[in-house]
């Protein structure tokens, strides 16, 4: 399987935790939802970001990465990483961190299927966690943050589409700009749809490369970075993680985890995002969970 790790250094390791109890589980879920509603300082647990320059400098091509989960979604992670086969940048880099596990075979398939495509402008990056830390998001999404090398690095998931000229227009706007967080203000959005959906049909016999029909999709509108949906400053990723110094979202689960984390992230940068208009972003939604066990992945 396909692996650049071009982009990364070896400073920053998965590190091993024990689970915790079910009772101070929830007394610490608890605490930090309190805390990121403005009630405790951020100094207490994150670094300080006045201490980055104001504004990113960004010399040459603009650097983008892109980081996703997959856990059985293989059927939507191949309209994710199809997207940026289809409608590849043209004016920056993109690199594409995928985490999976090896428990998930049908995702194994697809990463390596898209893993020895070369694609112009894209670069592909496979990192396999283990399970009870995949199904934790904030873990991988750490990991990243303190490894990447990219000017500005775009928490996603799965199921978020990248269509025409989105990532240009995107990079476009995220050079020399000011903020530390920003996301697309709308985006489109599918139907709830069922496992039986035609958008899920088997496709091993048409090879894996396929795209949606946007006319089904409805537009939705954003207030805030969350979910899928937030892109951040290098170099602030790298200065503060992914809620690094907060170890409790860095535990392993045994189920896959509300990501709450998103509403701590926003707290300790300070900011609920700048809003972009940028079209072109596209999610698909899906009504069986992967993640509560039924797979949504490639049909035999």
């Amino acid at each position: 399987m396909k692996n650049d790790s071009r982009f990364y250094s070896d400073r920053h390791r998965l590190t091993e935790m024990k689970p915790i109890s079910s009772f101070v589980d929830s007394a610490l879920e608890w605490f930090y939802r309190f805390a990121a509603s403005g009630y405790v300082p951020r100094s207490w647990v994150g670094p300080d970001f006045s201490k980055l320059p104001k504004k990113l400098e960004v010399d040459g091509k603009l650097t983008l990465e892109i980081v996703s989960h997959c856990w059985k979604y293989a059927n939507i992670l191949s309209y994710q990483l199809s997207s940026l086969v289809l409608f590849p940048p043209r004016d920056i880099q993109v690199i594409i961190t995928v985490f999976y596990s090896e428990e998930d075979a049908p995702t194994g398939e697809v990463l390596e299927y898209f893993g020895q495509k070369d694609i112009p402008g894209v670069s592909w990056h496979w990192w396999s966690l283990p399970k009870p830390y995949l199904l934790r998001r904030a873990v991988g999404r750490n990991l990243a943050a303190k490894n990447t090398r990219a000017d500005w690095i775009f928490f996603t998931d799965c199921d978020v589409l990248f269509r025409e000229q989105s990532l240009d227009d995107l990079g476009t706007q995220l050079k020399d700009r000011q903020d530390l967080l920003v996301y697309p203000r709308y985006h489109m959005v599918s139907p709830l749809l069922p496992n039986d959906d035609p958008l899920f049909e088997s496709y091993k016999d048409k090879g894996m490369v396929r795209d949606i029909r946007p006319e089904g999709f409805s537009q939705e509108e954003r207030s805030r970075a969350v979910g899928g949906f937030q892109i951040a400053r290098g170099d602030a990723a790298r200065l503060g993680g992914y809620c690094e110094n907060i170890r409790y979202y860095h535990r392993p689960v045994k189920r896959w985890r509300k990501c709450y984390e998103d509403r701590t992230f926003r707290w300790l940068l300070g900011t609920q995002g700048t809003p972009l208009e940028v079209p072109g972003f596209f999610r698909i939604r899906h009504a069986e969970k992967g993640r509560k066990g039924k797979a949504v992945g490639i049909r035999q």
